[in-house]
């Protein structure tokens, strides 16, 4: 999973795989998932082993059960029943249907010594993307918002089209790295029209992610930032989804349809409470600074695990996760 973890903000709507080769209780040979459409990790595993010879007698580690099926690449499984490697250790089965025991069962059928659960739980979270994807059809989603220490996100009212900063520079340059990390970023119309946000990484190296916009009318003027050439950018009209029905859950089948897996939503309290009430949240970060704007709006009604909290200089980040 350490080395998986290198896949992470490039891979989808793929999972981020991780795969290690031993011989004789040494690595031989270690990969994880490139960029969509790039090798898999076993294939990047496979290639990296110098003398091709010793993976005859070799054990390959692996998160994710080895895919079965032609997508961008040929199937993994070909691969390792190609290069006649004896031993493969499997963290957890792949839920896609595509896949779902059959690359196990090819595997197996080749005379190769499958063994499947290995650090399974931890596999499974860090598989979380892509578990939710396949198993709740919709992203996963991460709820993000600042908040001043007297509990508002934004003020009442602004004299300027641009966001009212309540964070450090610190914790502003985080939220960039974990834009890079996510396949999508969400907001509604008046965080649009208010803060003209350009929804990209500025502050970190990085993948920009895909801007989703919420846009009933198609009403927001093309001179906007979200509508710049710098990323992708998906409106949600009434042409999408339908707005007379729980609006979380129309936007995840619509984002699910997209081949979306993840996805950050910063939007203002209407669009934020709409996942918080219809319980389609899987995290929650946020974010708690030393301002006070004493009125405006105030920060979503909110419950959920406590994961952690962490000091950045002088701002609170707190995590939650949805039990």
């Amino acid at each position: 999973m350490d080395i998986a973890i290198n896949g992470l903000g490039i891979t989808a709507p793929n999972p981020m795989v991780g795969a290690v080769i031993v011989h004789n209780d040494k690595i031989i040979g270690e990969g994880y998932t490139s960029a969509y459409g790039g090798n898999h990790a076993e294939v990047n595993a496979i290639h990296s082993v110098k003398n091709k010879a010793l993976l005859k007698q070799a054990t390959l580690y692996v998160t994710l059960e080895p895919c079965s099926h032609f997508g961008k690449t040929p199937p993994c499984s070909d691969l390792i029943i190609k290069h006649q490697i004896p031993n493969v250790v499997i963290g957890c089965i792949d839920d896609n249907p595509e896949v779902s025991g059959k690359g196990i069962a090819k595997l197996k059928a080749s005379g190769c010594n499958v063994t499947v659960g290995i650090l399974e739980a931890e596999c499974k979270s860090h598989h979380k993307r892509f578990f939710t994807f396949h198993n709740k059809k919709r992203p996963y989603i991460i709820l993000k918002w600042a908040e001043t220490s007297d509990g508002f996100i934004a003020p009442a009212t602004k004299d300027k089209k641009e966001p009212v900063w309540i964070t450090n520079t610190f914790s502003r340059q985080l939220v960039h790295k974990w834009r890079a990390e996510e396949q999508a970023i969400l907001v509604g119309t008046n965080t649009v029209l208010e803060d003209n946000p350009s929804l990209t990484v500025r502050d970190w190296s990085g993948k920009h992610p895909i801007r989703v916009v919420i846009d009933k009318t198609n009403a927001l003027p093309k001179n906007y930032s979200v509508f710049d050439n710098k990323s992708e950018t998906l409106i949600i009209s009434e042409n999408e989804v339908n707005f007379n029905k729980p609006l979380a859950q129309e936007i995840c089948h619509f984002l699910h349809s997209k081949n979306i897996t993840s996805v950050i939503v910063e939007g203002g309290l209407k669009t934020l409470q709409s996942f918080i009430d219809e319980n389609l949240w899987d995290e929650a970060r946020i974010f708690t600074g030393t301002s006070k704007f004493a009125t405006g709006i105030k920060a979503p009604n909110f419950t959920g695990k406590l994961l952690s909290e962490v000091s950045i200089i002088d701002d609170t980040l707190t995590y939650y996760k949805n039990t």
